[in-house]
């Protein structure tokens, strides 16, 4: 069926309310915003027909509708409320790193392992003109590359231009400090009103099978045409993936697909300004020295317990040393892989960095053994097992969207929720899920609808198989300079409170890759072996 003329107004209209130039900024005080093998072809969930893509019928009971929702209302106002827009005649009214003031508290000549050290920021604009008002996306962390050590600090925003950063010495020798402006309040602004803006910045291209011919076709969450479209729609879950449909080739000829960058922008002129190169992540505390921390002849630390699943969350979550990752709250033992991986069936679902640990896998136990799936291409599905040791593990990609340069099959693509759904679950299952890369270029109510849908499916999970072990994976954060309005990290920052949010209810546990990638310094979507080692250490003391 063609979409009416004024169905289409009314979509646009729609789609309009709900991308309305939503406002938002972020700080590093998370706790402020928050208070607290199956690999079988899954179309039969989906209902691949042509439609319009307003239909005139809910597709799933009204109150389930109703309270997925009501939730999405519920975290967005949440993250609106943190700041309101922050429009700006000039740039020289956006704070600025070079005329802003860091000043250390209670300063010494040397500290004690185990200290806390307060810097007060005071926010400046390039006038010279105290900030009123915060905002502000920084990012600071202390090194000490001799020693292979790192750790993120704790940013405290008082909304009035200054802000409290901390951080906790946790070893001896010189340490550095950083305080990056990532971007200024203004900037994270404009981002967030831009991304909430439009769904095309990204777009896809969908390969149909005709006979012995391919046709290509435009694809996307949301397309804007009147032209006949296929409906790829989960009608439980209400998730929705559209493509024109090619002329006499039928909807479920869809076989592979690819993504580009469309020509699009969402920020005016002056905006695009604040994310130059040499406005992104610059260095605030540039003039400071290293600071000395000695042992002081303070008493050993404590023996701290094994890290174990449901701990508490602390910020900093923990720090570098010796290039190893020790959390704050508990101890990591170096465990044997091979071991402790016996008769156990993990299950990694989402995107290439939970991949990375796939092939990490694969490269550290040589027993492991790859099964053909007859897939091709780095998206394939992946399945490794050791038949002596009884160790069965897989990957498999996340549903749209599914960024890539790379042409990938969509043959069996499918929902993690539905993936979830058909994993039995006991005592020697694990389950390691991991969002977020591909949403950045989107709106964020599709991420957030997609984390509620995988959030229900875990319950759903853990209701009939409580012993499963279900674990998170936060993202990394990026590269700083690549296509901020797509790609920054500071839409990955909000996604990381989300994910923080709506799981906090269950029974899971959080690997928390943002702190332990900020704390490693790698601005890298895929970082090195050495951290995706020690990331995976966190899952096997989990385990083991």
């Amino acid at each position: 069926m063609k979409i009416s003329i004024i169905n289409y107004k009314l979509l646009l209209a729609l789609l309009f309310i709900l991308a309305s130039w939503i406002t938002f900024t972020v700080f590093w005080n998370s706790s402020k915003l928050w208070s607290a093998l199956n690999l079988s072809i899954s179309f039969h969930y989906w209902d691949n027909s042509t439609k319009s893509i307003f239909p005139k019928i809910p597709l799933i009971p009204l109150k389930s509708l109703t309270e997925t929702e009501l939730r999405i209302k519920e975290i967005m106002e949440k993250l609106d409320q943190q700041i309101p827009p922050r429009p700006f005649d000039h740039v020289n009214t956006t704070s600025s790193a070079t005329h802003s003031t860091a000043t250390i508290l209670n300063p010494r000549d040397t500290y004690c392992r185990g200290d806390q050290l307060d810097i007060l920021l005071e926010m400046r604009d390039h006038l010279g003109h105290r900030k009123q008002y915060g905002g502000d996306f920084l990012r600071a962390r202390m090194s000490s590359p001799t020693l292979m050590a790192g750790a993120s600090g704790k940013v405290t925003d008082f909304n009035n231009g200054t802000y409290l950063i901390s951080f906790t010495l946790f070893w001896e020798g010189q340490v550095s400090l950083s305080l990056l402006l990532i971007h200024p309040s203004e900037g994270v602004s404009a981002l967030w009103r831009a991304r909430n803006q439009g769904y095309d910045r990204v777009i896809f291209i969908g390969q149909f099978v005709n006979g012995t011919s391919q046709v290509h076709s435009e694809c996307g969450l949301i397309l804007k045409t009147s032209a006949e479209l296929c409906q790829y729609m989960d009608n439980r879950d209400q998730e929705a993936f559209y493509c024109m449909r090619p002329q006499h080739i039928p909807c479920a000829a869809l076989t592979h697909m690819y993504s580009k960058n469309k020509q699009v922008s969402y920020l005016s002129k002056q905006e695009k300004s604040l994310f130059e190169r040499s406005n992104v992540g610059v260095e605030i505390m540039e003039k400071f020295n290293t600071i000395s921390v000695s042992k002081c002849n303070k008493e050993t630390v404590a023996m701290k317990e094994k890290c174990k699943l449901g701990m508490t969350a602390t910020i900093p979550s923990g720090y570098v040393w010796r290039n190893t990752w020790n959390p704050v709250s508990c101890s990591l033992a170096t465990v044997e892989m091979k071991e402790c991986l016996r008769g156990k069936f993990i299950y990694l679902m989402g995107d290439s960095t939970i991949r990375q640990w796939m092939e990490y896998f694969k490269a550290s136990i040589n027993t492991l053994k790859s099964v053909d799936l007859h897939e091709s291409g780095k998206l394939q599905h992946q399945l490794a097992v050791d038949l002596d040791r009884n160790i069965n593990i897989q990957w498999q990609k996340h549903c749209y969207p599914l960024i890539a340069s790379m042409t990938y099959s969509v043959k069996e693509i499918e929902y993690l929720t539905r993936a979830i759904d058909r994993t039995g679950g006991e005592k020697n299952t694990i389950v390691v899920i991991s969002l977020g890369q591909h949403f950045r270029p989107f709106p964020i109510d599709v991420f957030i609808r997609r984390a509620l849908n995988v959030h229900k499916a875990i319950q759903r999970l853990l209701l009939r198989s409580p012993d499963t072990m279900v674990i998170i994976k936060t993202e990394n954060i990026r590269e700083m300079y690549n296509d901020a309005e797509r790609f920054s990290d500071f839409h990955g920052y909000i996604q990381y409170l989300i994910i923080k949010d709506i799981f906090q209810d269950l029974s899971v546990s959080i690997v928390d890759a943002w702190d332990i990638t900020i704390a490693y310094g790698t601005n890298n979507v895929h970082p090195p072996q050495h951290v995706v080692r020690n990331q995976i250490n966190i899952l096997l003391n989990y385990i083991c």
